[in-house]
């Protein structure tokens, strides 16, 4: 088998998240939930020395999930679970994902130090991330519902980068929690602006129609929270504090 042939140390994966997401329908039985638990099947068979699984954070609660840490347990790997706000890893977006991080033959909560030390004590700005690139103040990022505030400073953590990008309608009204007047000015994030959001290199090449790289910047692990937690993971793996 092709595994016996590379035997990777860590293994990295993710079931998609519609089936837990509160963009999505949040219904386990449509099929991709079942996922989880075969990656699960997958880190067993092979028992690389880590594992990484992320997903959105309603997953916590899934049978799903309970299922595959039953199957890992029972192997011998240690878990790991956290949820991280990106922003207080490096990434200027409030953004929080679920992270199950496994190592063989080792206790629970083994990487818990190493992931809280490392965090900063207050979220990064857009600003602070981009600096004056922008060129803007403040943007235009489409909410679910109108009872929810679209405008946002640079002077904050931007929202979670979705798949879906639109121009403010002409018929906006303020919300009260908007960083400013919908003034006409205000404008949208371009799509290569909202993969820096996800912290992708500005030499990073995209591939694919606008529509299509919306859906993949949207639905990233942001670059620079993936790093976060493979540097934890490399501090432990080198018996670093």
């Amino acid at each position: 088998m092709f595994y016996r042939e590379f035997a990777p140390q860590m293994i990295i994966g993710g079931a998609p998240c519609q089936d837990f997401s509160s963009a999505g329908k949040r219904d386990e039985t449509l099929g991709r939930a079942d996922l989880t638990l075969n990656l699960a099947k997958i880190i067993v068979k092979i028992q690389p020395e880590y594992f990484v699984m992320e997903n959105v954070p309603r997953i916590e609660k899934s049978q799903i999930l309970q299922e595959a840490k039953d199957v890992l347990k029972n192997i011998g790997y240690g878990l790991t679970e956290k949820i991280l706000d990106a922003s207080l890893c490096g990434v200027p977006q409030n953004r929080k994902r679920y992270f199950l991080i496994g190592h063989l033959n080792s206790a629970n909560n083994f990487l818990d130090l190493y992931l809280q030390k490392n965090q900063t004590s207050r979220p990064m700005t857009v600003f602070e991330y981009l600096g004056e690139s922008l060129d803007t103040e403040f943007y235009y990022r489409h909410p679910r519902s109108y009872l929810r505030r679209g405008i946002y400073s640079v002077h904050e953590p931007s929202p979670t980068v979705r798949g879906v990008n639109r121009p403010i309608p002409k018929t906006y009204i303020k919300h009260l929690g908007d960083a400013c007047e919908p003034n006409g000015k205000v404008r949208p994030l371009t799509t290569i602006e909202r993969s820096y959001l996800q912290t992708f290199p500005k030499d990073f090449k995209f591939f694919g129609s606008k529509s299509d790289l919306e859906q993949m910047i949207g639905n990233a692990v942001p670059v620079k929270l993936a790093e976060f937690v493979a540097k934890a993971i490399k501090n432990l793996s080198n018996g670093f504090n």
